[in-house]
């Protein structure tokens, strides 16, 4: 694999460079900053292609070690999993190296000056504090760097989902900093970014794992390309339909084949429509061969074709993103455009909650795809003749309808610029989402809907599912002092040390915040009113207890910033000045009071479903009771009635 990574390294530089050099390096005379000079100019795409690649190559080496290949019974890595997570250490390295050179030449090239000036660490910490982008970079190296030493010390199957897992947090830096965290719509840009990015190192990344254990001749060769043909075919679709939606928030379909940036759009594009039919045939017909008992020969020769294209491509996005987009060039945002990534022409009113929407591609997405997912696997139940609740289906569509209505809608389009609406989305999110996501059973759906791997087989989701339940992170996240914690004590870190006034001035921010909410939710109600069975278990009165404990809290929490005298993130929301909102005090008291009503009705609905859980739970008592006394007759009883007279008897003969 060495050979064919270099040479498609030099054919992504080769592609980048040609395009930058086509298209004359406009970029700082629109930024208005003087030129750095061809170090800087093609190094940093150079450093970016590197990184990207390294990127790549480490996220796919963990999936394949996670899921493509099965550990051992015991847990542990094989010896396929531990060389892919070996080689996913190496390319972490590469990737904190090129982190680090992306730091000096995102700083030079932002500050319009040659790389050599930056060299000073006094020079490079103020260009670092200044620009955004080489923030992300230094965070990005931080992350690569903890995953380089992780995956020295990981052995077990475990550990490398969690390695895992940090590979694709080591993508997202770059997203929110990058070129689409800027200028308007940058909320679109960088949902939109967000999904490119995961799609394109699972996708290339895989593939090249993928080959590199087809090389080595690893075991379960069929299996991991049947697993990664259906990852593949999922990537493409993502990277496709978040690339148009990223193209057309900076170029109209106009100016596709009249400006630069459009005609690097087109050839992505191209190239991406090329690589997905291509993909496809040739992962269809060897996953074939591989299971007729062929060997690896022909899924090596023809995926690495298909990487030497998508080597192209990597070049294609560089130059892209090195390329001024004509929509910026041309545009004059306001200011709450260039804050929020969006105008607010009027005030919120009850019937704009439901016609004033844009939508949310993350949460939005999820909220669809949720919701889709979870209708298959009933169908797939009732298909086979399964019964499931409707109350279970009701309650999880309603949370997806929530959650959609939550970030989409009216409430989620001025929840960024207005307190009190942010207080509802926050409680909504908090409290209401999750309560109706823990009573749909989602686990209990997913482990009778999908089938087990059997004996002497690999395991599959559904083990992945139960090995995620009963992970150390579920037990840890569910214990009921820690759900607490979290639940409550969020509320006052985020918006009482400060940490609410800096996350407003950053798009990332706000889905993390929104993460947030819903994972912290979640994990509070689960143990308490849950279908599935939780990791830790509570008698009926510690579920009634851990409820009553959080409510005072947030009761609280309202209360104090009803009678605060200090706005909370006010130099931001006087930034944006809109005129219809009647004083920021005035709006964020709103806030507290919605904070300390909506307290209420989450309570309420848990009690009833928990009065509703302790009928059934009796009913089902009873019934085994009848059933069990069915079966013995009137055995106990006898038994009973027996021990009596023989206390009786010993009675009368002590007398």
């Amino acid at each position: 694999m060495g050979p064919l990574l270099l040479v498609g390294s030099l054919l992504a530089i080769m592609v980048a460079v040609a395009i930058v050099v086509l298209t004359g390096g406009l970029s700082y005379g629109v930024a208005g900053l003087t030129d750095p000079g061809d170090v800087t100019r093609y190094g940093i795409m150079v450093v970016r292609v590197g990184a990207d690649l390294s990127a790549a190559v480490c996220v796919g080496s963990l999936l394949l070690a996670a899921f493509l290949v099965p550990p051992q019974k015991s847990g542990m890595l094989t010896v396929d999993g531990y060389a892919a997570v070996r080689t996913a250490g190496t390319a972490a390295w590469l990737w904190f190296v090129f982190a680090i050179a992306s730091v000096f030449f995102t700083a030079a090239d932002g500050a319009g000056k040659p790389v050599t000036d930056v060299f000073d660490p006094v020079v490079l910490l103020n260009y670092v504090e200044a620009i955004e982008q080489p923030k992300g970079w230094l965070l990005t190296a931080a992350l690569a760097l903890l995953l380089a030493l992780g995956c020295r010390l990981v052995l077990s199957w475990g550990w490398s989902v969690v390695l895992f897992g940090l590979s694709i947090g080591g993508l997202l830096p770059i997203a929110a900093t990058g070129h689409s965290a800027a200028g308007g719509s940058h909320d679109v840009a960088t949902n939109s970014l967000l999904f490119h990015l995961v799609g394109a190192a699972l996708w290339v990344g895989g593939l090249i794992a993928l080959l590199a254990h087809a090389r080595r001749r690893g075991d379960h060769l069929p299996l991991a390309a049947a697993r990664f043909s259906t990852i593949a075919l999922v990537a493409w679709i993502v990277l496709g339909v978040s690339g148009v939606v990223n193209a057309l928030v900076r170029v109209a379909p106009d100016q596709l084949l009249t400006t630069d940036y459009g005609l690097v759009v087109l050839a992505k594009v191209v190239a991406l429509a090329v690589l997905g039919v291509f993909g496809h045939q040739h992962r269809k017909r060897s996953v074939r061969e591989l299971a007729d008992g062929a060997g690896g020969g022909s899924l090596v020769r023809l995926a690495a074709v298909e990487v030497l294209v998508m080597f192209v491509t990597f070049g294609l996005a560089t130059a892209l993103s090195r390329t001024p987009p004509p929509l910026e060039i041309a545009a004059q945002p306001s200011t709450t455009e260039l804050l929020i990534g969006y105008d607010l022409d009027r005030a919120l009113t009850p019937l704009g909650v439901l016609t004033e929407w844009r939508f949310d591609l993350i949460y939005g997405t999820a909220a669809i795809v949720l919701a889709a997912v979870y209708l298959a696997g009933v169908r797939r139940l009732r298909r086979r003749g399964d019964a499931w609740p409707v109350g279970r289906t009701v309650a999880w569509l309603s949370a997806c309808a929530m959650l959609l209505l939550a970030t989409s809608s009216g409430l989620g389009r001025y929840s960024p610029a207005m307190f009190s609406i942010h207080m509802i989305t926050h409680m909504t999110l908090n409290m209401l989402v999750p309560i109706l996501f823990v009573l749909g059973g989602p686990v209990t759906l997913a482990l009778r809907a999908l089938p087990p791997a059997g004996r002497n087989r690999p395991p599959g989701p559904r083990e992945w599912i139960l090995a995620l339940v009963h992970s150390p992170i579920a037990k840890a996240l569910t214990n009921p002092v820690v759900a607490l914690i979290l639940f409550v004590g969020s509320f006052y870190v985020l918006y009482y040390s400060g940490l609410f006034d800096v996350a407003l001035k950053q798009h990332w921010a706000h889905v993390a915040m929104n993460a947030h909410f819903l994972v912290v939710g979640y994990t509070f109600f689960w143990p308490i009113i849950g279908i599935d069975p939780s990791p830790r278990q509570l008698p009926p009165l510690g579920k009634l207890g851990l409820l009553m404990a959080s409510t005072p809290f947030h009761a609280f929490f309202g209360v104090i910033l009803m009678n605060m005298q200090t706005v909370i993130g006010e130099s931001f929301y006087r930034s944006l000045d809109l005129p219809w909102v009647d004083g920021l005090l005035t709006d964020q008291r709103v806030g507290g009071g919605i904070a300390w009503a909506s307290g209420e009705l989450p309570v309420l609905v848990v009690m009833v479903a928990l009065l509703v859980q302790w009928a059934r739970s009796d009913a089902r008592e009873a019934k085994r009771q009848d059933r069990r006394e069915d079966a013995t007759g009137d055995a106990d009883l006898a038994a009973y009635n027996a021990m009596l007279k023989q206390l009786a008897d010993r009675g009368g003969a002590r007398d």
